[in-house]
């Protein structure tokens, strides 16, 4: 086998015919500035044609249902080994899916639960034991001797009917007597029954005086009774009238009635019926109308108040019967609704029962009405409605709230009262990974159940430890899956990989090290280098200098960004790499370029603060933290630590809500003090600019529709009267039809994926041959949607309302993408500077929050430097940042730091340090501090 993957023209995308060696059997990183061809090189081209590859090996049945991928622009790749892509995608998006279930460490819990769970009653808790019928014949055995007995076979338990047919079936098989309702009946004398009311029958089996000498005819009808009811038996003791009762399943003394069944694996499953909470499915949640959502507070309930009714003016019915029922019961709808009492709100809310009022129609009639209240009433049109639009539209008004029956966890009770070391299965999945690693490691068992779960614990040991080697011990096992951000997910699988043990395949990531605090860094180097020692070949794309510094083999692209890169600027190990003078990365590695530490830091007015008070969402640790005004303020801690709680969770829906009248609620706090200080908040995450292709940063950043005018002035469109709609691929019109402004076609291939090719009408275009007619400076309007933010910016650089949104792009270091790309193709730190551009060519009012989420994803140090500039302009304005971030770069050039910790998970919640960069870095207990200590000396 080659000791090199050895590529040979690469053309793919901006690619330049790139020639490259890398070594097998190493950790390579790739790297360079956002655009350069990293990922066209490791992902669109390497892994591309490995996958291709090992896919064209499968027959075309298998392949079915694999799927399979283009092949890329490349003359030649030797060397190449079955590729494993673990890129950022979110894990799954089903609601159902957990931390736990992806790894298969549920899977693992269920059967163990199912082998050595010790059930218990669901009521009072007691250990329920299953018995042998040998066992029961010994106790019946030990009733006083003499005692006059009746050994019953109950049939029917607390239910309702007639039961006629017992008679003639129970006589057919020998039975002479019935216990029904309490009373013993000849079958021939049974009783006629209520079929409403619920009854209890018991089949007489025997009836004998206990006596040792009669052990065998015991024996007899225990087994018998046994046999007749599927493992129930009743002993009536006639001198005392008392009944003991026996159950060959697992019982409660105490409440036979409770049916605990065998346990096995799919009992604990939230996904199958057996195990699953009845009421939500296995979900743990519900949909519930929301009282917050329905109602708002400041205005009455004339001009609106009730928001699902609030398109409804002054004089329809449900105003007027408002009116009627706040004048029966003493309120006013003029009045705000937060002056209104808390009756009068139920009252709004819940309706009045079956109480008529009395209203008059336009034409002078009357007519009788019930006010069945807001909430019954969205809850009883929800369910009923068939159009898909008021379900939504209802749904506004809905929150996901814990189901009330299984509090959220899931699973039935008789599952929740088995138990391994006094935890049931949900309380294990509510551990932390390193705290359910501590508790398996250390788990007390019996011979015969150590013996039994052996090899299962071994697999969970196994699974938990290689989760916590790549940093995620503060993620908790019944965490959804949904929730995880792209690097939680991309780590989740690298640990499953790992644990795969596979040798000889090529890997290649996706900067691993997003969301990771510098302390868990060197755990996931470590990781990577695990995987490199089992014979495999790491590729990685990565921007963090410790992963670059720790690469065998260091790929540099470049030298800029899009038609400015896909060149190979150098490789070799990191220390040959930062010796060429035009590589970026070289020169961050050298030190000849750095981010400097600000010779002055703004000062910090005390009373000009946002101050959250008593923030208790998930770990926080019910804590009060200042965020000064006027500066940027860095929230940093560990992964886990409540940085994102804070500030995504509290601070921005509350804002947003405050601010801009958003309808989600923020995470539990007391409240928010200083809002007033600011006039509007922006917060700016890594979620996509748009769900369709048809979304790009021309729409986005709404300079499309200038764009569009300017066609529409020309000389040729106004003789022709088109608009401006007219050059719009989303409406008809200008649009070619054919393949209605996509630009391609779909072609389904059965058993081999959808082709899509260029549409034949237009050649890909998007318009039709009129609209395509008119020209702008010799371009057409397709031709200008092709063009980089660069090109479109010199091209347009006359046009003073284009040029200043298309410079904020080219500001942000996105020059190289192009106006008309697809949303969907935009990473999340590139969605994020499209979104952060599109504010900066907004006015700046001087007073303004900005909220953002690791901006520094997917940047390159030198990125990051001009992202840095960017931001410092906008608080040089007057405006406030806050910034969620783990790069020490940002972190070291912040005005003020909130350091979140000191662990994850349950370790976290509280403000282990705040101040400038310099005092944190005095702080011991502050992980962050350690790290700032080094590099600001």
């Amino acid at each position: 086998m080659s000791d090199f993957i050895e590529i040979k023209g690469a053309r793919e995308h901006n690619l330049k015919n790139v020639d490259l060696k890398i070594p097998r059997d190493k950790l390579v990183v790739i790297t360079g500035l956002s655009g350069s061809g990293k990922s066209s090189l490791a992902f669109d081209t390497i892994y591309a044609e490995g996958q291709r590859r090992y896919m064209e090996s499968l027959n075309s049945y298998a392949r079915q249902f694999l799927g399979t991928m283009d092949k890329p622009d490349v003359d030649q790749i030797t060397g190449l080994s079955p590729a494993i892509s673990i890129d950022q995608k979110s894990t799954s998006r089903n609601p159902r899916s957990t931390v736990a279930t992806v790894t298969e460490i549920y899977d693992y819990l269920r059967l163990l639960f199912a082998r050595v769970g010790t059930p218990h009653c669901p009521i009072c808790h007691k250990d329920v034991v299953r018995r042998i019928p040998q066992d029961i014949v010994d106790e019946v055995m030990r009733i006083e001797e003499g005692s006059r007995i009746i050994l019953l076979s109950p049939i029917v338990k607390a239910k309702k009917g007639e039961f006629i047919h017992i008679a003639n079936e129970y006589s057919k098989k020998g039975f002479a007597r019935a216990r029904v309702d309490g009373i013993i009946y000849n079958l021939e004398e049974f009783p006629e029954l209520q079929k409403n009311i619920k009854h209890d029958i018991e089949i007489v089996v025997d009836r004998v005086v206990i006596n040792k000498e009669l052990q065998s005819r015991v024996a007899q009808s225990v087994e018998q009774a046994l046999d007749l009811s599927g493992g129930l038996l009743e002993v009536l003791d006639v001198d005392k009238d008392e009944i003991i009762a026996f159950s060959q399943r697992y019982a409660c003394q105490d409440h036979p009635e409770i049916n605990i069944p065998e346990l096995e694996p799919r009992l604990f499953s939230f996904n199958a019926p057996q195990g699953a909470c009845e009421v939500c499915s296995g979900l743990g949640t519900r949909m519930e109308i929301d009282p917050s959502l329905v109602l708002s507070q400041n205005l009455t309930i004339s001009e609106g108040a009730i928001r699902p009714y609030n398109r409804i003016n002054e004089k329809t019915w449900r105003i007027k019967l408002m009116e009627k029922v706040a004048e029966k019961y003493g309120f006013s709808t003029k009045v705000p609704v937060k002056k209104l009492s808390k009756e009068a709100i139920d009252i709004i809310l819940y309706g009045t029962g079956n109480e008529k009022f009395t209203l008059s129609l336009s034409d002078g009639r009357e007519y009788q009405a019930t006010f069945e209240g807001v909430i019954p009433n969205l809850e009883r049109r929800h369910k009923e409605t068939e159009s898909d639009f008021m379900r939504k539209d209802i749904e506004r008004f809905m929150r996901i709230k814990k189901c009330t029956t299984c509090q959220g966890k899931r699973l039935k009770p008789v599952v929740l009262a088995v138990t391994i070391n006094g935890l049931n299965i949900v309380e294990i999945t509510e551990l932390s990974i390193a705290e359910a690693l501590e508790l398996f490691k250390n788990i007390k068992l019996d011979d015969k159940q150590a013996k039994i779960s052996q090899m299962i614990l071994k697999e969970i040991i196994a699974r938990l430890g290689f989760m916590n080697d790549v940093g995620l011990n503060y993620l908790e096992l019944g965490r959804a899956a949904n929730t995880l951000s792209g690097g939680e997910a991309q780590r989740i699988r690298l640990a499953t990989q790992i644990g795969s043990g596979l040798q000889g395949v090529l890997y290649i990531l996706d900067e691993p090290s997003i969301g990771l605090h510098q302390r868990d860094n060197d755990k996931l180097i470590e990781t990577l280098k695990n995987l490199r020692d089992l014979h495999n070949t790491v590729i990685v794309v990565e921007h963090d200098e410790d992963t670059i510094k720790a690469a065998d083999f260091l790929v540099d692209i470049g030298p800029s960004a899009g038609v400015h890169g896909g060149n190979i600027v150098a490789s070799g190990t990191p220390e040959e790499v930062a010796k060429v003078e035009n590589s970026p990365t070289g020169r961050f590695l050298s030190g000849k370029d750095s981010i400097s530490v600000p010779k002055k830091r703004r000062k910090i007015i005390k009373d000009n603060k946002i101050t959250i008070i008593g923030a208790s969402e998930n770990n926080l640790k019910n804590i009060e933290v200042e965020i000064p005004l006027g500066v940027i303020t860095v929230v940093s801690g560990v992964s886990g630590s409540g940085k994102s709680t804070l500030v995504n969770d509290i601070l921005s829906k509350e804002l947003l809500a405050r601010k801009h009248r958003a309808k989600e609620i923020a995470g539990k706090h007391e409240d928010i003090v200083g809002i007033e200080k600011i006039d509007k908040a922006i917060v700016i995450d890594q979620s996509a600019i748009g769900r369709t292709p048809r979304s790009n940063p021309a729409t986005y950043t709404g300079v499309f529709t200038q764009i569009r005018e300017l066609f529409a002035s020309t000389p040729e469109a106004n003789i022709r009267g088109y608009k401006a709609g007219r050059f719009s691929f989303n409406v008809k019109g200008g649009r070619c039809e054919h393949c209605q402004g996509d630009g391609v076609t779909k072609i389904e291939m059965h058993f081999l994926p959808d082709v899509y090719v260029e549409c034949d009408t237009c050649g890909g275009k998007r318009y039709n041959r009129e609209a395509l007619e008119i020209l702008y400076k010799g371009k057409t309007i397709a031709d200008v949607l092709d063009m980089t933010i660069e090109q479109a910016l010199e091209f347009f650089a006359n046009i003073p309302s284009i040029a200043k949104k298309l410079q904020t792009i080219v500001d942000v270091g996105l020059g190289y993408i192009k106006l008309g790309q697809p949303a969907t193709t935009f990473s999340g730190g590139e969605a994020q500077r499209i979104k952060l551009a599109t504010e900066l060519a907004r006015q700046n009012t001087g007073k303004t929050m900005y909220i953002l989420d690791e901006p520094t994803t997917g940047l390159h140090s030198a990125d990051v430097k001009r992202l840095l500039e960017i931001l410092n302009k906008l608080v040089d304005g007057g405006n406030s940042m806050v910034i969620i971030e783990h790069n020490l770069d940002v972190i070291k050039t912040a005005d003020w730091i909130i350091d979140m910790g000191p662990e994850g998970g349950a370790g976290g919640g509280q403000v282990i340090a705040s101040g400038t960069p310099e005092e944190v870095a005095k702080n011991k207990d502050s992980w962050t501090g350690k790290y700032l200590k080094n590099i600001l000396n």
